[in-house]
């Protein structure tokens, strides 16, 4: 039995709530069950140097967590001088993510920044910022389509990220934090809407795990990802 009482296959509650801030050309606060994370999406009309005269766009990611989105408060990043490992490892994820279903090319050469901030963690922050970065950034495109500024669109895919465990010896999907604490398997999938895989992490916390096992994660993976793109189409009708 899950913590929550969930099924196996139950991701928790979703909603997403659109244009929650004045400024960003894009922006949506995504709850997932007890995780919150607001998601902006600003454009600015050029790219990194790397990609001048390229012809080709550029969408990137920053991630981070409020002070008191957990149990105790932490130490904000900008006051230590740097940022963690895992915040580094979680907004290039997010970036390689939205990156994977725009067409650069159509994009043009201009970019679109997704921030992600955490405001409420218990598990699962960096798939709800993926889920939620693509509502962001769907929101932005609209607008540059909606002045005609591009000729078609860009996006090609919905985006949407779970994760999946093992937890007291059953796969689940979709772990809060107390799943997540004490799972003997952490796996975070990214797929598209034809549930193509984009990436996927998966480590051994407390015991190796089969292929079989693997695959009832994956088949879960899909199954709470639907649930994520129906949520998705709905923001953003």
């Amino acid at each position: 039995m899950r913590p929550s009482g969930r099924t196996i296959d139950q991701i928790r509650p979703i909603s997403i709530e659109i244009n929650v801030t004045k400024h960003a050309e894009g922006s949506c606060l995504i709850k997932c069950g007890d995780t919150h994370v607001i998601c902006t999406a600003s454009i600015e009309e050029n790219v990194p140097s790397f990609l001048r005269k390229s012809g080709l766009g550029w969408v990137t990611a920053e991630y981070g967590m409020l002070p008191r989105s957990t149990g105790t408060r932490m130490r904000r990043e900008a006051g230590t001088g740097k940022q963690s490992g895992r915040t580094l490892e979680i907004q290039r994820l997010i970036g390689r993510s939205l990156r994977a279903v725009v067409d650069r090319v159509v994009l043009g050469e201009r970019q679109i920044t997704i921030d992600c901030d955490v405001i409420q963690a218990d598990g699962g922050t960096r798939c709800a910022a993926i889920t939620g970065g693509w509502v962001a950034l769907r929101l932005a495109v609209n607008k540059l389509l909606q002045k005609k500024l591009l000729h078609s669109d860009p996006i090609l895919d919905h985006v949407a990220a779970v994760s999946c465990g093992i937890y007291a010896g059953s796969p689940i999907v979709d772990l809060d934090y107390l799943e997540d604490s004490d799972a003997a398997v952490d796996a975070n999938f990214v797929l598209s809407s034809d549930m193509k895989i984009i990436e996927i992490q998966g480590s051994a916390e407390r015991s190796r795990f089969t292929r079989n096992e693997y695959n009832k994660m994956m088949d879960l993976a899909e199954i709470g990802t639907q649930t994520l793109f129906n949520s998705q189409k709905k923001a953003v009708e």
